[in-house]
């Protein structure tokens, strides 16, 4: 039997994109063991795992985010089929090598079966690079990885029995590369699958970076030395220090350059507008658009009689 489980804090969200998604890829029999968040990612998920480990028969427990969407309807076939190897662990669709922190995409990310979903400027949907098997690049494919980004995390119940999230890293970042890390610690792989799901996500990661950059350092201190690479970089520990104060110092700089381009659009959008409402058309057609703006104004006040849409200015050459 393969269970679900999800930590919901946005209930909405959870009956859009996962609840739906594990409809569609549940069998008969299987269990869901979604509900509310009980403090950090770390705590709700170990409180998940506590509850499946008592689950007989459990061939795997899928941890979805609330935001996140299964589109496979044959989800249980595919999790069975990369769990039949003993030593894997644990299994998800996004997936990298060469993985040094919690910033795992700065490595290679070898496996992207995934669709970004968005509501952003109108909303809209990015595919990942693997996301159609057909049209996936050469270095696309599915195996061993250092770690996954974890949106969907499909667990053994070998993990599900001897690993828990560690509390004591934050609230939510770096939970993913931390299990991974203690899971291949543990001897078990950690791999990557033809699964497909959709995430419902904003474009912006986050909203305050501080938290991000407290997991960072705590990941990197927990785990270096431990795992070859992760919290370490080129050179010794005051090259990376300056390395570190040059990347803040020049990604200042790039903000900085992009307030100006930013403020150099509006300026060149503002003269637009200004040229256009200047023009011939605009002047000609200004009786026009206010009748427009009256008729609109009666329509969502019908009987109030002191709505006033006063006739518009139009400039003079």
């Amino acid at each position: 039997m393969i269970a679900f489980g999800a930590a919901i804090t946005k209930p909405e969200m959870y009956e859009r994109a996962a609840r739906r998604g594990i409809e569609l890829a549940a069998e008969p029999g299987s269990e869901v063991i979604s509900g509310p968040a009980a403090g950090t990612i770390f705590q709700s998920y170990n409180a998940l795992l506590e509850r499946a480990v008592q689950l007989r028969e459990l061939e795997a427990l899928v941890l979805v985010h609330q935001d996140t969407e299964i589109v496979d309807h044959d989800f249980c076939d595919r999790a069975r089929a990369a769990l039949s190897q003993s030593d894997v662990g644990l299994v998800g669709c996004v997936g990298a090598v060469g993985v040094r922190s919690i910033a795992w995409w700065e490595g290679s990310v070898s496996a992207a079966s995934f669709v970004h979903r968005h509501e952003d400027h109108g909303g809209g949907e990015l595919p990942a690079f693997s996301w159609s098997s057909d049209d996936a690049p050469p270095y696309a494919r599915n195996g061993e990885v250092d770690t996954l980004d974890g949106f969907l995390l499909v667990l053994s119940p070998w993990v599900v029995r001897h690993i828990r999230f560690d509390e004591s890293l934050g609230a939510f970042h770096g939970y993913d590369l931390d299990f991974c890390l203690q899971v291949r610690a543990a001897g078990r792989k950690v791999i990557t699958a033809p699964f497909r799901a959709v995430h419902h996500h904003a474009l912006t990661p986050f909203d305050d970076p501080e938290p991000w950059i407290r997991a960072h350092i705590a990941v990197a201190e927990k785990w270096d030395g431990r795992i070859a690479r992760v919290g370490t970089s080129a050179g010794d520990w005051s090259e990376r220090a300056y390395r570190a104060q040059a990347m803040r110092d020049v990604a200042r700089l790039v903000d900085h350059g992009n307030v100006q381009l930013h403020e150099a659009r509006v300026r060149r959008l503002e003269a637009a507008i200004a040229e256009a409402r200047g023009s011939v058309s605009w002047r000609v057609t200004a009786p026009l658009r206010w009748g427009q703006r009256v008729v609109h104004a009666r329509r969502a006040h019908p009987t109030d009689r002191s709505v006033v849409v006063q006739p518009p200015e139009v400039p003079k050459r």
